[in-house]
């Protein structure tokens, strides 16, 4: 760590001003005290998730799947009854005889009243079901990908993908549009996305970015070097350091797979891990993590009366992976950083491997084709994305049988990135999140690049280059005008709104492809 510890990115940033608080009559008073009840349990069942992901034996899978079903009842309980609707009620006639109420005050009630809507036709044995079946996927999840085993997995995963499509099936009717049972499984990561939109952003990075592939070097890359363990974990913990980590608040661990995890107001919680044979795997994933955390710890949440409200909730999941990503990529793979971190990786491993800025540069950018996406490079990882998001879409509406999935992967793999896996274990077994059912969730990350890369268009705009800003050693004024830009809306808009907020256009495609010509330019100078 830094000899003297970096301020909290709550003051580098200054504290996000908060949403207006609903005026507190006494039906709204109700309700907040409903909601921060109903945040506690939620709270609880995050922490129960962090641990089962960082510490908890393996044999506890079972016990921690009833605790973590018994919780999601409670939750579900407390989101559908009719007390809780009658509360609701309540407070929307309270605030509609109230003159000019705040805008922020009436989307809060609007998003509660859509959400009352989602949860009360579900079926509460359903909730139960799903929660006791995303545990055990979970545990089984890792002792497939171990032994390198789809069959053992491929259960698991169809029954969570029956459960999925039921309920689905049971939210059809609250959602304001029609959608597809894909579609309403994503509005809880990507409000008001569909297939269409999805499609019509993704076909640009599925046209175009295989053409930048093919002008990669056929040369492999050296060797990369070895970084002891405890020397990685070292450097991460530096890294946080030097971006605003405060240990009263946050806190670091190992788990399988890198995630991000709010656990209460003042409870902020990331993992990383070491991926053996590539050294710096740890220290980019310790960036993205941590960007995800910014952004928690930057929503407008004055204090923990506000925090069940939607309204401090994030826009979108693609909103808080342009935030991962920002500071993974934009920040954490440019040259100004890496002429910042090479002296230190120098000095901590007392030799050079890299043989200067230029290759320790090459390093966290390696420009090549991979198997595993959360290892990918900028170039290809939207193409992982799009593979994700077109087998998603074929097992939950096209009825493709579960079996095929290993064959298709591969396939699609060779098609879009010119790489086939040798094994499960790094093809469809790779990631987490269809053993917790999370569909719909995979292309926020693309949203992710996207979105990145149109904000920091914006960004520098008013600053001036990024890399000048990194080479000064002023993060904090990247994380201030994040705050003021981005984290303080919350989520009074969607994701896409929130992009046309900022950059005064759309989202597209655009912007981010024109960062990947030029990081394949310098790439190859």
């Amino acid at each position: 760590m830094a000899a003297a510890p970096a301020p909290t990115a709550a003051r580098h940033a200054g504290r996000p001003r908060p949403l207006p608080m609903p005026p507190q009559g006494p039906a709204l008073a109700r309700l907040a005290q409903h909601l921060h009840q109903t945040r506690l349990l939620g709270s609880i069942s995050s922490a129960l998730y962090y641990d089962q992901n960082t510490v908890m034996p393996p044999a506890g899978a079972d016990w921690r799947g009833e605790q973590l079903a018994l919780l999601a009842r409670q939750i579900h309980q407390r989101q559908s009854s009719d007390s809780y609707r009658d509360l609701l009620a309540a407070a929307e006639e309270e605030v509609h005889r109230v003159d000019d109420a705040p805008a922020g005050v009436q989307r809060n009630l609007a998003l509660l009243r859509l959400e009352v809507a989602r949860q009360s036709r579900l079926d509460p044995e359903l909730v139960g079901r799903i929660a006791t079946a995303q545990s055990r996927g979970n545990a089984i999840w890792q002792e497939a990908k171990r032994r390198n085993d789809f069959a053992l997995f491929a259960p698991a995963l169809a029954e969570m993908i029956a459960l999925r499509r039921s309920q689905a099936a049971q939210m059809a009717n609250a959602e304001p549009v029609p959608r597809s049972a894909w579609e309403i499984l994503a509005q809880a990561f990507e409000p008001d996305i569909s297939t269409a939109r999805l499609q019509q952003l993704f076909a640009p990075l599925a046209a175009e970015i295989p053409a930048l592939l093919a002008q990669l070097p056929t040369t492999p890359p050296p060797a990369p070097p070895d970084i002891p363990e405890a020397l990685q974990e070292s450097l991460c913990a530096e890294l946080l350091a030097s971006w605003g980590y405060d240990e009263s608040r946050c806190q670091r661990s190992r788990s399988a797979h890198p995630f991000s995890c709010t656990v209460g107001p003042q409870d902020f919680r990331i993992t990383t891990r070491v991926v053996p044979g590539q050294p710096l795997a740890a220290f980019l994933a310790t960036a993205h993590e941590w960007g995800h955390s910014l952004y928690e710890q930057g929503l407008p949440r004055g204090d923990d009366h506000y925090f069940p409200w939607p309204l401090g909730e994030a826009a979108s999941m693609g909103v808080h992976e342009s935030q991962s990503l920002f500071w993974e990529c934009r920040v954490g793979r440019g040259r100004a950083f890496a002429a910042l971190w090479h002296p230190r990786f120098q000095a901590a491993l007392g030799h050079d491997p890299w043989g200067g800025i230029d290759g320790f540069w090459q390093a966290l950018n390696p420009l090549r084709p991979g198997l595993t996406r959360v290892e990918a490079d900028e170039l290809s990882y939207c193409l992982h994305i799009v593979l994700r998001f077109e087998l998603e879409l074929a097992l939950l509406e096209q009825e493709m049988p579960v079996a095929e999935l290993p064959e298709c992967w591969r396939q699609r793999m060779g098609e879009l990135l010119g790489v086939v896996p040798a094994s499960d274990a790094e093809g469809c077994l790779q990631d987490i999140h269809w053993a917790e059912g999370l569909f719909g969730y995979f292309p926020s990350y693309a949203l992710g690049h996207l979105i990145s890369a149109q904000l920091s268009e914006a960004m520098e705009a008013e600053l001036g280059p990024i890399e000048a800003v990194i080479a000064a050693g002023e993060p904090q004024r990247l994380q201030q005008w994040l705050a003021r830009h981005v984290w303080s809306l919350g989520r009074t808009v969607n994701g896409e709104q929130l992009v046309e907020r900022v950059s005064g256009r759309p989202l597209e495609a655009r912007p981010f492809l024109a960062h990947l010509g030029r990081k394949l330019a310098q790439s190859s100078a």
